[in-house]
């Protein structure tokens, strides 16, 4: 079934928002027990234990906040381990990527989002981003008032594979950020290799015959970029993921280099949405890698822009 953006339904109620805090496809499954530790890198090992021990802390359902932050490089097992945490704690609990709360507070409204969130007593924040001053000071407050109720976190850190000192980058700026709560978080180091062993040379593949010729068995939307860009514009971001529930293809012709660096963030974040429901992506045009400006890869949000390359070339070796 071939599909327009004007298709898609972007409607969302607060209910939905809500339910949407949940580990994603990839890691809906994971437990402790599927962790297996590089037995190369004992801080993983003891990470394992660590998040275990904070999970059945947090189950006793104690009014003291808690707090856990695992910190590492991409693919040391941070949001298996993460996720694990949410699954074993036996206490009502939200997961979800940084940015699925700090649009839950932009579509709401602060205190509302507080509200809401006060109904948990875990939650659980993956790839804490701290290059944003705004949404992280935002995040601290909101941590701070959590805490004030007894909701405890758990949380990884987003490194990126070439920062120097690989963890301990992100735990001091995460600890200096949040310095209102951050007495609250044990800081837990994750020691290690990619176990992916991903390159950042993506060989990416794009269509070898026209799009009229696609004949998908499975829900595709095929769309230019700029109209894609122009469709993330008129939604907000927390919309996104209603958004790539209603598709499993993602078709996008005639890529260029973004200029803007407000629509490029904005194709980050659907990216994000996407690869988490594991959508296939196929395209046109320019490489795909060079779809966001270097000045802009090299900038403030470089972790964003990295994670999105790896993400569109993993999707990019899906099948249609």
């Amino acid at each position: 079934m071939r599909l327009k953006l004007e298709d898609l339904d972007s409607k969302i109620s607060i209910p939905e928002l809500i339910s949407e805090l949940v580990p994603p496809y990839e890691f809906s499954k994971v437990s402790f027990h599927s962790y297996i530790p590089d037995p190369k890198f004992e801080s993983q090992t003891d990470a394992q234990n660590k998040a275990l021990l904070f999970a059945k802390e947090v189950s006793k359902r104690s009014s003291v906040s808690q707090g856990l932050y695992l910190d590492g490089g991409f693919g040391v097992g941070k949001t298996h381990l993460l996720a694990s945490t949410y699954h074993s704690a036996t206490v009502s609990k939200a997961f979800g990527p940084f940015l699925a709360f700090t649009s839950l507070i932009g579509y709401l409204g602060f205190q509302s989002a507080l509200d809401e969130l006060s109904k948990f007593r875990l939650i659980c924040i993956d790839e804490f981003e701290l290059d944003d001053p705004g949404d992280t000071m935002m995040m601290s407050r909101l941590l701070k008032e959590l805490s004030l109720k007894g909701v405890s976190f758990a949380a990884t850190s987003n490194t990126p594979p070439n920062a120097l000192g690989a963890g301990r980058f992100a735990s001091e700026n995460f600890q200096r950020e949040i310095q209102s709560v951050a007495d609250r978080f044990e800081i837990v180091r994750i020691d290690g290799e990619d176990y992916r062993h991903r390159s950042s040379n993506y060989e990416f593949v794009g269509l070898a015959s026209d799009v009229s010729d696609l004949n998908p068995s499975k829900r595709l939307v095929v769309t230019s970029l700029r109209e894609l860009l122009t469709f993330l514009g008129s939604i907000h971001q927390s919309r996104y993921a209603k958004v790539t529930e209603q598709f499993e293809s993602l078709v996008v012709v005639d890529l260029f280099e973004i200029q803007d660096q407000f629509e490029g963030l904005r194709l980050v974040s659907f990216i994000d949405r996407c690869y988490e429901r594991g959508i296939a992506f196929a395209f046109t045009g320019a490489n795909p890698a060079t779809l966001f400006r270097e000045d802009h890869v090299a900038g403030a949000y470089q972790k964003k822009y990295l994670r999105c390359r790896s993400r569109l070339y993993a999707m990019n070796c899906l099948d249609l």
